[in-house]
């Protein structure tokens, strides 16, 4: 997709927008059946609004809706889980939950020390591909070895082992720079399989505007100035209004996130980090 192209896309009113949404998952669906596909859900208000634009296409087609997925990575935000639970009561959704179980056990602590030597075969196998040589970490999931471990493997675990075909996602060409040439439809080889984002077009504004004036759920840390959400150690808020209320055209998105997961991000994308 050329520059042209894109810049007509982010212009397009906000209605005009969630149709093509609507289009790209309508298409998805016809191309891998409600079997094939799953859609990953976070908490989040991008995965929250791309859930439900999912779910009314399934309705619409008369379709079963796809397995939603949520990836525990350790340190989950209380806040986020009850969006899960509106989401389960209110949407009939209740996603699978993936977890990379050898790395967390029961429960780690933030900064705890990982022994190498401790992990199974598979997760040192990872931490070759990142080429981390050292005998121990300390347990961070914003940290691009955190991240890689607690959210890439376990999603690409299940794709492996699920036989999906394809996997919808909430990211956006304004989020992050590495997210910027992606298209609606991009392929993966380590699994096989298709990553489909169907509201890659919209704003950080729009996602707002869609889910207020739609009354969707949303996660309350958005309203004490949250506007990007991580890991409860990971994360800090942007400001101490509302998101919706900030200035989202002038400020990054993203500057409550761990900064060496965000420069990392190239290589953890390359991974299969979404």
């Amino acid at each position: 997709m050329d520059i042209e192209e894109m810049e007509e896309l982010v212009e397009m009113g906000l209605d005009e927008k969630a149709d093509r949404s609507r289009a790209v998952i309508a298409r998805a669906f016809a191309r891998y059946g409600s079997d094939g596909l799953a859609v990953a859900v976070t908490g989040g208000k991008d995965s929250t609004l791309l859930l439900r634009l999912v779910l009314d296409a399934a309705e619409e087609n008369g379709l079963e809706p796809p397995e939603a997925v949520f990836i525990d990575e350790g340190d989950v935000f209380n806040e986020i889980l009850d969006v899960l639970a509106v989401v389960r009561r209110d949407w009939g959704t209740t996603p699978t939950i993936l977890k990379n179980t050898d790395l967390i056990g029961d429960g780690r602590k933030i900064d705890e020390p990982v022994r190498v030597d401790g992990l199974n075969q598979r997760n040192r196998r990872e931490l070759a591909r990142l080429d981390f040589t050292g005998g121990e970490f300390p347990f961070d999931p914003e940290s691009p070895v955190g991240n890689h471990l607690t959210k890439t493997v376990p999603l690409n675990e299940y794709l492996e082992t699920s036989g999906k075909k394809a996997l919808l996602t909430a990211i956006r060409w304004d989020e992050h720079e590495s997210r910027l040439g992606e298209d609606y439809e991009s392929p993966r080889r380590e699994p096989p399989h298709m990553r489909v984002h169907p509201i890659l077009h919209f704003l950080e504004r729009d996602v707002w505007d869609y889910t207020l004036k739609n009354r969707l759920p949303f996660c309350v840390l958005y309203t004490l100035g949250y506007r990007s959400l991580g890991t409860k150690f990971g994360t800090v808020k942007n400001d101490d209004v509302p998101a919706w209320e900030q200035d989202l055209e002038n400020t990054p998105e993203r500057a409550g996130r761990g900064r060496d997961k965000e420069a990392a991000m190239e290589q953890l994308r390359a991974l299969g980090y979404m």
